[in-house]
């Protein structure tokens, strides 16, 4: 074979890399396949915390600003979680022409929340704005329960005359979802509400509990976690999960030391709408934030010298809400999860930059808020009777004739108590004589 027919072969032989030189450049690629990973970790851990220090500013600033502000940001959170669990469940549908079924849910989420807080914004602001002088808005507020129902039913005659053969099962997937969502989002922010209004601390302790049992759960679950606690979540460990117990109830003492010396945070919003944190701020107290003796069994206590501690039973309160926040709340973590798995997401949306959406933030907040409404109502509420109150009352029930005659019959309880004089009484006995003539 002559010296050309054997230079291809020589030639063919010395580009073949060697095993070392395969080695070396499969290193280097694994070398930089690691520095992208760590680098993209380093990077999402600055963005994280960057929303994190944000989120975190913006919330004490709403704060701050007032019940107003407040009552705001959780109709936005309310608005943003209902959408965003509409999306991920009907995120296989959106191939879809059916245009009515999306705007069905959010017909049915305003609906909803006017049936909710409707009436009790009118009542709330009533006095401020003179609702009332209108006789269209006062007819409105009288007949607020039917007007909502008129509402519900006009959505659920459109829901049926939008059937279509082939996507039946879609359509009433979708409408047992926006009913899921009204139930778990909706109707539990109205309840979140409700404790904002009965002062803002019923609102910031369970949400400072819920935030206290998350960071702590997952501490301990990386530090001496070993026992897996639920399948559809299988990061979460007992031990993470009972050591954030603890830290919880701790939590809860020191919260409740920090938030109970401001009048601004203890008293409802019943008179102080307009209010934020630098406003004089008083109330009549409830018995829960003032100072009381317990006597302590002589039997275990008579040998140290000690027969009583005298302590604010808020203190006891605060401990059954973190033992709430850390027992029963992450469960609705847990049911989210159990969502997005159903539906093969990461998360529930990228509205919040390293974090995901609005309900990976806040999925445990809603049951604790309903949670910690009704204790509120069955342990702590006073159900105290309010000028407000009797005033909304009188405005949404009595007609103007109504309303004279209640008046006079005041003025004369006034009065035989000797309030009001005899002139004035007959004065105004006069006038409203000549008003119902």
């Amino acid at each position: 074979m002559s010296e050309v027919e054997q230079a291809p072969a020589k030639e063919s032989k010395e580009s073949i890399p060697s095993k070392d030189t395969i080695d070396t450049t499969s290193k280097e690629q694994d070398e930089i396949t690691t520095t992208l990973a760590n680098e993209s970790k380093k990077s999402n851990f600055l963005v994280r915390t960057f929303w994190t220090l944000i989120m975190i500013a913006g919330f004490f600033i709403i704060i701050g600003s007032g019940h107003i502000w407040c009552v705001i940001l959780i109709l936005g959170c309310q608005i943003a979680v209902f959408s965003e669990c509409i999306a991920v469940t009907s995120a296989s549908g959106r191939e879809k022409n059916l245009p009515l079924t999306k705007t069905l849910n959010w017909y049915f989420l305003f609906t909803t929340i006017y049936y909710l807080n409707g009436l009790s914004f009118l009542s709330f602001f009533q006095r401020r704005l003179s609702f009332f002088e209108y006789k269209i808005i006062a007819i409105i507020a009288t007949n607020h329960k039917f007007i909502c129902y008129c509402f519900y039913v006009i959505g659920f005659v459109l829901f049926v005359c939008s059937l279509r053969k082939g996507f039946l099962k879609f359509q009433f997937a979708s409408l047992c979802v926006t009913h899921m969502a009204l139930l778990l989002v909706v109707f539990q922010g109205h309840l979140i509400m409700n404790n904002l209004l009965n002062g803002i601390i019923w609102f910031l302790l369970p949400c400072g509990l819920v935030i206290v049992n998350d960071i702590f759960a997952y501490l301990c679950g990386i530090t001496f976690g070993r026992t897996k606690l639920i399948e559809i979540s299988p990061k979460k460990t007992l031990e993470g999960f009972l050591g954030a117990w603890f830290f919880t109830a701790l939590a809860s003492i020191i919260l409740t030391r920090l938030l109970t010396p401001y009048d601004y945070l203890t008293c409802p919003a019943a008179n102080e709408i307009n209010s934020n944190f630098f406003t004089f701020v008083t109330c009549d107290l409830n018995p829960v934030f003032i100072p009381q003796e317990y006597r302590l069994s002589p039997m275990v206590f008579d040998k140290i010298g000690i027969s009583s501690i005298t302590m604010k039973p808020i203190y006891f309160h605060a401990l059954n809400l973190a033992t709430f926040a850390s027992l029963f709340a992450p469960f609705g973590g847990f049911f989210a999860s159990g969502l997005k798995r159903t539906f093969k997401v990461k998360d529930f949306g990228h509205s919040i930059p390293g974090h995901g959406g609005i309900t990976d933030r806040i999925d445990c907040q809603f049951i604790m808020g309903s949670f910690a409404n009704l204790y509120y109502e069955t342990f702590i509420s006073e159900h105290r009777i309010t000028v407000d109150t009797v005033l909304s009352t009188i405005l949404m029930n009595l007609n103007d004739k109504q309303i004279i005659e209640l008046i006079s019959v005041l003025n004369s309880v006034l009065f035989k108590k000797e309030v009001v004089g005899e002139e004035t009484y007959e004065k105004l006995v006069d006038i409203y004589k000549s008003t119902t003539a």
